[in-house]
């Protein structure tokens, strides 16, 4: 959800992790205003270097945050090629040792996400199409 100032909101999350076809488990599912659990900013209006805020939160469960730490990087992925694009670090101190740089690009939003501790995955936009 986008509010009146710009900021995108993230109200919550459900996850399924399978065994064998079967589902074995939804830990880190949230809603806002359930069971104290409280939305979060997944993007800020105004970003600035040195900005931090809370993406998600639900005691034990979700407690993702991110931090600004550029405004003016360049991204290449599948999709094409970003410049003047936000990056973040992103970490939760359920899980401190992975922690992850995100890259938005303005007007198309997530673009790349590359874990840079605790583990090798990449995420890269392949594909774009604008709402009617």
């Amino acid at each position: 959800a986008q509010d009146t100032s710009g900021n995108l909101w993230y109200l919550g999350e459900d996850t399924t992790e399978y065994e064998n076809g079967k589902v074995s488990s939804t830990k880190g599912s949230w809603q806002a205003g359930v069971d104290g659990a409280e939305a979060g900013i997944i993007l800020p209006a105004a970003p600035a270097v040195g900005m931090t805020y809370r993406q998600e939160y639900k005691e034990g469960e979700a407690e993702d945050a991110a931090e600004v730490l550029s405004l003016d990087e360049q991204a290449t992925v599948p999709y094409g090629s970003f410049a003047h694009v936000l990056m973040t670090k992103d970490h939760t101190p359920l899980t401190p040792e992975l922690v992850e740089h995100k890259f938005y690009a303005r007007g198309v939003g997530p673009v790349l996400a590359i874990t840079v501790a605790g583990g090798s995955d990449r995420e890269e936009l392949v594909r774009f199409d604008e709402a009617p």
